[in-house]
């Protein structure tokens, strides 16, 4: 397991100052907040400690509500809401500074038997065959505006190991393209066999390129190329089948709509063998910079 995994591994691991009350704290990120997969993640924890083993998520939807402050922590607050025959509700509330800075609300259930068909996977390159992150990132340093971005997006993504199929959009900044990327990605090192923690990491890189189509059909390349300015507003993930997050994971993304200075991304995971895991959908702000 990298080092890099057992930090963000450490970072999942809340501190429980009370019931239904936890603390996490931050790890450095490329831009000076916290990372929205990061709290949308912890929250997840927050909210799967207060619920029985025998039940696992199969979906949350959340908003982000203000900007996260990384040098502070972060205190969880698990509303237990419902607590059914076969399916449990938790609301979690996160606080910086004395003001909510996320809402998460996750639904959990008891495993059963029920109906069973899924879409068809796409086809996709094997991950092995794609470029590294150290390898596809420093060809594009001249493209942004920090030299520094290339070190701290390694940094920051050093505990998954995601691989793009096609170009980045920052690597063809200028030239719309389909409103369509994919990704694999897969944590970097063995994880435990823990249903919780499997969720939430996949949750945690859920928000690192689930905008990348909005910004290919305008021939954007993101806040690093310094052509448009952005944030997370919500996001919403069902779980449909179990999966392992140190597995290859097909993420397939694509945008059907912009406008009013916010996109739109949908998309579909994937694993390796075919089964569809995980549907997601986030709308975030994506501005031209003004002047």
């Amino acid at each position: 397991m990298s080092s890099a995994l057992d930090e963000l591994l450490d970072l999942l691991d809340l501190e429980q100052i009370e019931q239904n009350i936890f603390r996490g704290s931050s790890r450095s990120a490329v831009v000076p907040r916290v990372f929205g997969g990061q709290v949308a993640a912890q929250a997840l924890v927050a909210a799967g400690r207060t619920v029985p083993a025998d039940r696992t998520a199969h979906s949350l939807h959340s908003y982000f509500l203000r900007m996260g402050d990384p040098g502070a922590p972060i205190v969880y607050t698990v509303d237990r809401i419902r607590d059914g025959g076969s399916f449990t509700t938790r609301r979690v509330v996160a606080v910086q500074h004395g003001q909510p800075i996320f809402h998460l609300s996750a639904s959990f259930q008891t495993y059963e038997e029920g109906l069973e068909h899924q879409a068809e996977m796409p086809a996709a390159p094997a991950p092995e065959t794609l470029p590294t992150a150290a390898e596809l990132l420093p060809r594009y340093a001249d493209r942004f505006v920090d030299a520094g971005v290339v070190n701290r997006l390694l940094e920051a993504r050093a505990a998954v190991d995601l691989r793009y199929v096609d170009e980045p959009p920052y690597a063809t900044a200028g030239r719309p393209r389909e409103p369509r990327s994919q990704v694999w990605f897969r944590a970097n090192g063995k994880l435990a066999d823990e249903s919780l923690l499997h969720v939430c990491l996949a949750t945690y890189v859920s928000d690192m390129t689930l905008l990348d189509s909005v910004l290919l059909a305008h021939g954007r390349g993101g806040w690093a190329v310094g052509d448009v300015v952005g944030a997370s507003l919500d996001h919403a993930m069902w779980f449909h089948r179990p999966f392992r997050a140190d597995e290859w994971l097909l993420y397939d993304q694509e945008s059907p709509s912009a406008s009013g200075g916010r996109g739109l991304g949908q998309a579909r995971i994937w694993t390796q063998d075919g089964r569809l895991a995980i549907t997601v959908i986030q709308e975030g702000v994506v501005r031209v910079p003004r002047g």
